[in-house]
């Protein structure tokens, strides 16, 4: 039975990993009494304690709580943006091509950042065929549930009072999105995409889409759909077949799951390139769990909802 100590808990995300976690018989919690949940010396405890540590914190708490563990066997897996382009630490993104056996080997993980993971999983795979280049200027556009932006976020959407609200609403406008290092980064672009995030008042999903021209990059729509089903064998990340709902595309469609889906929709001059999945499943906890489990040894969907099994 492994140890696990959720360090900031009561976050959105640290609630949904204690959720799959607290279930499971081969997992013991360690939990702190809400008033020793911030003292330094019982968290540093906590945490040399354990064989696995969430950080479900704020950048700079989440650095200065990595900077607690004193010893080279608990390994630490950082939910925050802190730890995402650092040296000495794994992206957890297992699904990408030769990072599984890097998080195998690896005691710090820094989960990756939920519309990152979308961009880079319709991206990388392209990148690493020389398909889409180093220097190439990309853009994306990506909704999601209001869930992502925390509790703040989640009182302000319950109940809805401002009427600016009921609609679709943009962010990231000056274009310093703190997802962007790792999008550019992980996908080996010198510049980071044209970023466009969008909340909108539903709690959980998210749709990150990056507009392309198969013809100008030289491929044909059906023929970066087989670069996908060829890339993603097994692990949470899968190619969908004609994904619509009668001409729409539902950004809630992997609501309550831990997987996501890619598709290419549109032509061989104008196509999109869509990642569904849940903001709080695979671009979060499930995420985080999934990582988890890696480096446990045993299958990487125990205790997630994947296809089949949403709930």
């Amino acid at each position: 039975m492994k140890k696990v100590f959720l360090d900031g808990s009561a976050g959105t995300t640290g609630l949904r990993i204690r959720e799959r976690l607290e279930k499971r018989a081969d997992i013991e919690l360690i939990s702190l009494p809400e008033e020793l949940r911030k003292d330094i010396s019982a968290r540093k405890s906590a945490i040399n304690s354990a064989d696995f540590v969430f950080l479900c914190l704020p950048d700079s708490a989440a650095a200065e709580a990595a900077e607690l563990c004193e010893n080279d066997t608990t390994v630490i897996i950082d939910a925050s943006t802190a730890h995402r382009t650092a040296d000495g630490w794994t992206y957890g993104f297992p699904e990408l091509k030769g990072q599984r056996e890097k998080l195998v080997a690896s005691k710090r993980i820094a989960n990756p950042g939920c519309h990152a993971s979308g961009f880079i999983a319709l991206v990388a795979p392209l990148a690493d065929k020389g398909i889409i280049k180093a220097d190439s200027q990309l853009s994306c556009f990506s909704v999601t549930g209001y869930s992502g932006g925390g509790k703040k976020m989640i009182a302000d959407y319950e109940p809805i009072k401002d009427n600016l609200l009921r609609a679709p609403r943009q962010y990231g406008l000056t274009q310093n999105h703190k997802h962007l290092p790792e999008m550019a980064k992980l996908c080996g672009l010198k510049k980071p995409p044209v970023f466009s995030p969008i909340v909108a008042p539903f709690y959980a999903g998210m749709e990150v889409c990056v507009p392309v021209s198969p013809i100008e990059l030289g491929v044909s729509k059906a023929e970066i759909a087989e670069i996908y089903k060829d890339y993603y064998k097994g692990g949470l990340v899968a190619y969908a077949e004609n994904p619509d709902e009668d001409g729409f595309l539902s950004a809630a469609a992997l609501t309550g799951r831990d997987d996501m889906e890619l598709s290419v929709i549109g032509n061989d001059e104008r196509a999109v390139l869509v990642a569904r999945f849940d903001n709080l499943g695979k671009g979060a906890s499930g995420a985080a769990v999934q990582n988890m489990n890696l480096l446990m040894g045993i299958d990487e969907k125990t205790g997630l909802n994947t296809k089949g099994t949403a709930k």
